[in-house]
């Protein structure tokens, strides 16, 4: 009962406040037709015109109050009036005064002196947007009276005087001035300088970014600007690195799909930023061919690779995602969130070992998918060094079982997940990876399933990778450890690698082995600098540095072509074809089956012996004598 006496009561308030607008918008509807009156006449109305000016006035309240209701302007909020708000009262005003003309014609009032038309018309301008807008004007002022009595909003320095950067200091100062205060803007354009934005001064270029933060006293710099390239990140952050502040960004151009940036979209700067990769073009048409409405399986649906590409599906409406993942924890973690994202999407959670047969059998006999993504695998290089019968088992037997099963049950497509490091490999991990692209290949002679393999290198930030790692060393205040001085890697980011590879498998027509372009190799102690300094620390100084070694199996700088193979372009600027010679189908199989016996009961030196049958061009130092392989920790 309360709850309907108060849902009464709202609406009354309601209808008393909008009463309460009309009758202020008449009455100066009114005031403008006297002014109007007043100005022509020179302040003298000759008495001829009072005994018709009723039906004038009445007809000209009953024409604006019309137009005016049409375009909303009776509702809103006079203190955030915008520049929406003036063209909806600029074409109410135009709209009513034609339609006021009108009727002064079909009314036979032709001796409205038609002076008084025009005047009437900018007088409701004035009047109305001037009332408007300066209760806006007065609020605007009582808010910042009383922001000025806190002392706890940042000052801020915001680098980069483009629409990103108008964008949010409009923002700030109408909505979250009680968290942020600009003081100045840094821009690069010497046209902008001396200028102002919303009453912010662009006060010199990013060279004097520390001069402006020591001479304003500036808490923190905000980079506006998501089209910054990773080599223009690089160099804007190490000219406000000396000004000794937090340093914070907006996402990039390819991350903000409506070209709108919010204050809730400002994050802290992270290796990402710095190593930035130009936004990936996909073809929309092959995938929605590809991928709508039909069923799509994921392996290792759960790991940094796997949950990512399930996220890029779903954009695309299968008609059932299958989330293929052995640990449980993962596989809660991305179901829930997919089922928040994609509500119209059918989930299929599928806690399975890719390596059971029974129940991967069982998964593709009911739900018989049409498109295989095969991220499921082993990654990590030393893990794989102590186990490499697991390693075979998994990457290598788990693979020939998802890729029987899919031929057996006329998968369209299937598509395995790769790695650099299947190149001329040194790791049991990396030679697992190419046998796995070998069978893949063989299959693809005798099965009308589109067999293809997709490699790349690090993925930033995976579960796992270094960077993860190297933010844990700082968190506890360092050491951080890096192998070698000199180690490279490539790296790209999970969605880029995640929407590559849906590209190449639908851009594949079986037996490819596609190479995505990874830009050019990063050297891991630089990224620990980066990261380091990111984190408001500087390196050797407040965190160190340390080099522990090369760990067995590592490469110092990986490969993505091996010397034997011919890339080739293919129609996606970064998707290339690395050929090889597929190898007969019943001659891997008949090298699987030697390897499959010593999984279990072999020495790891006996396991690599009997994968360089399989890759000649595995290289390796000293071959292991010992069951498991000790893991060297760092220093």
């Amino acid at each position: 009962m309360d709850a309907v006496k108060q849902t009464l009561s709202e609406r009354l308030m309601l209808t008393y406040r909008r009463l309460l607008v009309v009758l202020v918008h008449l009455g100066l509807f009114t005031l403008s037709l006297v002014c109007a009156f007043l100005l022509r006449f020179e302040f003298s109305i000759p008495d001829e015109y009072f005994p018709i000016g009723y039906a004038w006035w009445v007809g000209l309240l009953v024409v604006r109050g019309i137009a005016f209701a049409s375009f909303g302007l009776f509702s809103g909020m006079w203190r955030y009036t915008g520049a929406r708000d003036l063209v909806a009262l600029l074409k109410a005003a135009t709209l009513s005064t034609i339609v006021f003309m009108v009727y002064l014609w079909l009314g036979g009032y032709r001796g409205f002196p038609r002076s008084i038309v025009i005047i009437d018309w900018l007088m409701t301008m004035i009047l109305v947007g001037g009332l408007r807008f300066g209760i806006r004007t007065l609020w605007q002022l009582a808010r910042s009276v009383a922001r000025e009595e806190k002392v706890d909003r940042k000052r801020l320095l915001i680098v980069g005087a483009g629409n990103a950067g108008e964008m949010l200091l409009r923002e700030m100062q109408k909505i979250y001035g009680h968290r942020y205060h600009p003081i100045a803007i840094a821009d690069d354009d010497t046209r902008k300088f001396g200028q102002t934005i919303h009453g912010i001064p662009v006060m010199g270029p990013l060279l004097a970014v520390p001069e402006i933060v020591k001479a304003k006293q500036i808490e923190e710099i905000l980079l506006a600007i998501p089209t910054a390239t990773g080599k223009d990140m690089r160099r804007i952050v190490e000219l406000c690195k000396p000004a000794g502040v937090p340093i914070r960004t907006i996402p990039g151009i390819d991350q903000v799909v409506d070209g709108n940036v919010t204050v809730n979209q400002i994050r802290q700067v992270d290796i990402e930023d710095l190593l930035g990769r130009e936004a990936v073009t996909l073809d929309q048409r092959s995938l929605q061919e590809q991928l709508t409405g039909r069923v799509v399986m994921v392996t290792g649906s759960g790991g940094s690779i796997g949950s990512e590409l399930c996220r890029q599906i779903a954009k695309f409406k299968p008609s059932q995602l299958l989330l293929v993942e052995q640990a449980e924890n993962a596989l809660f973690d991305i179901h829930r969130e997919l089922l928040a994202k994609f509500p119209a999407v059918a989930l299929v959670p599928c806690i399975a070992d890719i390596c059971d047969s029974r129940r991967m059998e069982a998964v593709f006999e009911r739900y018989k998918p049409s498109v295989v993504l095969h991220a499921a695998a082993h990654k990590h290089v030393p893990m794989m060094e102590a186990n490499p019968g697991e390693a075979i088992k998994n990457n290598v037997g788990g693979t020939r079982k998802l890729a029987d099963l899919s031929h057996a049950h006329d998968v369209d497509c299937f598509v395995m997940i790769s790695t650099d490091k299947a190149v001329n490999p040194t790791s049991v991990m990396g030679a697992s990876k190419r046998i796995a692209e070998i069978y893949v290949q063989a299959m693809s002679q005798r099965s009308k399933t589109r067999f293809v393999a997709v490699r790349f290198g690090n993925v930033l930030g995976s579960a796992g990778s270094v960077l993860p790692i190297f933010r844990e060393q700082i968190a506890r205040g360092g050491p951080v450890t890096v192998t070698h001085p000199e180690m490279r890697r490539y790296f790209m980011t999970i969605p880029e690698a995640s929407q590559l590879v849906l590209q190449a498998g639908a851009m594949g027509r079986g037996g490819e082995i596609f190479v995505l372009d990874m830009g050019e190799p990063v050297k891991i102690v630089d990224l620990a600098r980066d990261l380091i300094t990111l984190s408001g620390f500087k390196p050797g100084i407040d965190i160190e540095i340390q080099f522990s070694g090369v760990r067995p199996g590592e490469k110092l700088f990986e490969e993505l072509n091996a010397a034997d193979e011919n890339s080739d372009k293919t129609l996606h600027p970064k998707i290339f074809i690395g050929r090889l010679a597929p190898r007969p189908y019943d001659t891997v199989t008949q090298e699987l089956a030697q390897l499959a016996s010593l999984t279990d009961g072999a020495t790891a030196a006996q396991i690599i012996e009997r994968i360089k049958v399989l890759v000649p061009e595995l290289i390796r130092e000293t071959v292991p004598t010992a069951d498991v392989i000790p893991i060297r920790r760092p220093a």
